[in-house]
């Protein structure tokens, strides 16, 4: 099953040292400006401000969940960044980027 390939959120998967090892259909089209999937093998650092890269290197260091929302161009984000692991190892991180609506409901589940 290769079900992540079309999924309609961008994934973009790198390992510890920020080297890009996956992206989907979703992921190289929203960076289709700065070389789409010829992003592949390349440091994501190259692609970030110094604070965002910061911010990337502590998520890693500190094995951290990172959530929040952005809107860019007029369309609303849900941004999740993630460690990934293999064998209890960590082996870099995942994000996930989705769109959502800007209202939207919440429920309380019980």
């Amino acid at each position: 099953m290769d079900w992540e390939k079309e999924l309609t959120a961008a994934i973009t998967v790198c390992d510890t040292e920020g080297k890009i090892v996956f992206m989907n259909n979703k992921s190289a089209e929203i960076f289709a400006d700065d070389g789409g999937f010829k992003l592949m093998d390349r440091s994501l650092f190259d692609c970030h401000s110094n604070a965002s890269s910061e911010k990337i290197r502590e998520i890693m260091q500190k094995q951290l969940i990172n959530v929040y929302t952005i809107e860019k161009n007029g369309i609303k984000k849900l941004i999740y960044q993630s460690p990934w692991y293999e064998d209890g190892k960590m082996k870099g991180l995942v994000e996930l980027s989705i769109e959502i609506p800007f209202e939207m409901p919440h429920f309380i589940r019980i």
